[in-house]
């Protein structure tokens, strides 16, 4: 029961997020407005947005040769959840994109959102997001270390920064899409030890 509680409370927290851009549009852009600049042509702000793509892809597909080369199965096991946990949050954040349908925020105020290219998918939540704060969930509960669980968080914060900096999405966005990536890290933690049930009870006897 345990285990279940976080995705359960975070899945109540997303829903709460939802409707954060009907309820409180107006503190929403005006976050965003004093967030995202005239010119956001920041290189820096685009590689961070970015590295949600690349980082997640370097950390699973490293996770997955490492496990492999060195046939060490907690380290392959590492892997697996990671790749489960790309395609539930995937699959997760496409849903919702579908179900909220929101429109982009410089598509809503072109004359008050910048951005250096434009994006016309939906708004709610924001995918780039979901990837980081998924990645930075799993790798804090596969390894327990403050020197990989602050890091992982503070760059997934950033990435999700980068996102209203770019005029890419609202704030309301990126807390639920922070929400979506913990809640299915969460998740695919507890599914994975469901699929790989006997390996996990091994692993934890006492020797």
């Amino acid at each position: 029961m345990k285990r279940t509680l976080n995705p359960l409370l975070l899945t109540l927290l997303l829903i709460i997020f939802s409707f954060t851009g009907a309820i409180a549009q107006n503190w929403d852009i005006d976050l965003l407005k004093d967030i995202n600049p005239r010119h956001p042509n920041s290189s820096y702000w685009q590689q961070t947005s970015n590295s949600a793509y690349y980082v997640t892809g370097a950390v699973t597909i490293g996770t997955l040769a490492a496990g492999l080369i060195s046939n060490d199965d907690e380290i392959k096991h590492n892997a697996y959840e990671g790749l489960l946990r790309f395609g539930i949050g995937t699959v997760i954040t496409t849903g919702l994109k579908t179900v909220f349908n929101r429109e982009r925020p410089a598509d809503r105020y072109p004359d008050e959102v910048f951005v250096v290219s434009p994006s016309h998918g939906k708004s709610f939540p924001s995918g780039h997001t979901s990837l980081a704060f998924g990645t930075a969930t799993t790798l804090a509960l596969e390894y327990h270390k403050w020197y990989v669980t602050v890091p992982a968080f503070l760059w997934a914060s950033s990435v999700g920064y980068s996102r209203m900096y770019l005029g890419k999405h609202y704030p309301s966005d990126v807390l639920g899409g922070a929400v979506v990536g913990i809640g299915g890290g969460y998740l695919t933690h507890w599914f994975n030890r469901k699929i790989f049930k006997e390996y996990y009870l091994k692993k934890e006897m006492p020797h």
